[in-house]
């Protein structure tokens, strides 16, 4: 077994996922609404790279752009369409639930009609050079996705402590209730949180679109890997998130190594299973106490 493979895979693996699993728990925490539009999203801002490279420029940060933006739109349109009209609606967490599935199920068959099975793919965003370090060969688009998703997750979470919308978040993620209270815009705030989890899925949607194809149904995987990172790690802790995506990215490594990818998902699910049985709320759940009542 190639050790050094494993872990730069598993470091790829873990900040990519990660960026998804923490949009995932930030929506969750905020808005008390779980985002099953995610995979549709992941696929828009995959499709809005792909067309921007095909009739205007193949730049990366260009295409990288285009991700989060088309992202950060198809957030806002899944907000538009399912949180505000259900958020002051009885049952709540089944109504946007079943939209948000609706909304997924309604924009890839779209994506399908407009685009065609036939996948598509994105040029290398960060070159194809390559470095040998000690037996570890480094790639460029490893140290980009590496680097590239950092860089966002801390210019997020940055955002989310110094600016004033980023502190409604933020207190609307410790307490809603008390949030609203105060005079912050449950509406307004909306907005931001699903633009802002809509541009980490674009990022991830680019980044992952470098080593496989671009598809109507594409975002299927990914979002149920980020889903389950976010659940693994406790919904609404984006520690927890980031130590979830850790573990499950080393295990689908090691996994994809021993006996093979097509076992990915099930190996996840039963370390998953195995952690939740243990930890009900996951590694560091945060789940507030007025979300359940």
């Amino acid at each position: 077994m190639d050790f050094w493979f494993v872990i730069s895979n598993a470091i790829v693996l873990a900040c990519v996922y990660g960026t998804l699993a923490i949009g995932v728990s930030i929506t969750w925490s905020s808005l008390g609404l779980l985002n099953l539009a995610y995979g549709f999203i992941f696929a828009l801002a995959g499709y809005g790279a792909w067309v921007v490279s095909e009739y205007f420029s193949d730049w990366g940060p260009v295409l990288l752009a285009t991700g989060i933006l088309t992202g950060a739109l198809g957030g806002i349109v899944v907000c538009a369409l399912a949180f505000i009209p259900t958020h002051d609606k009885p049952n709540f967490a089944i109504r946007g639930l079943i939209a948000t599935l609706a909304i997924s199920l309604l924009g890839t068959q779209g994506l399908l009609w407009w685009f065609g099975p036939r996948a598509k793919t994105l040029p290398g965003i960060f070159g194809d050079w390559k470095i040998s370090l000690s037996g570890m060969v480094v790639t460029a688009d490893k140290v980009g996705n590496v680097l590239t998703s950092i860089l966002m997750l801390v210019a997020v979470l940055r955002w989310m402590q110094s600016s004033r919308r980023g502190l409604e978040i933020r207190a609307m993620m410790m307490n809603p209730h008390a949030a609203s209270i105060v005079g912050i815009g449950v509406r307004r705030t909306s907005f931001y949180v699903m633009a802002i989890t809509g541009s980490l899925a674009g990022l991830a949607a680019v980044l992952l679109s470098q080593t496989y194809y671009i598809s109507p149904f594409g975002g299927l995987t990914p979002m149920i890997k980020g889903v389950s990172i976010a659940l693994c790690g406790g919904l609404g802790s984006v520690r927890g998130a980031v130590i979830a995506a850790m573990v499950l990215g080393l295990n689908e490594s090691l996994t994809t190594v021993t006996i093979g990818g097509r076992y990915v998902l099930i190996t996840q699910f039963v370390f998953i299973i195995a952690i939740l049985l243990v930890r009900p709320r996951g590694i560091a759940g945060i789940l507030d106490k007025a979300r359940e009542a």
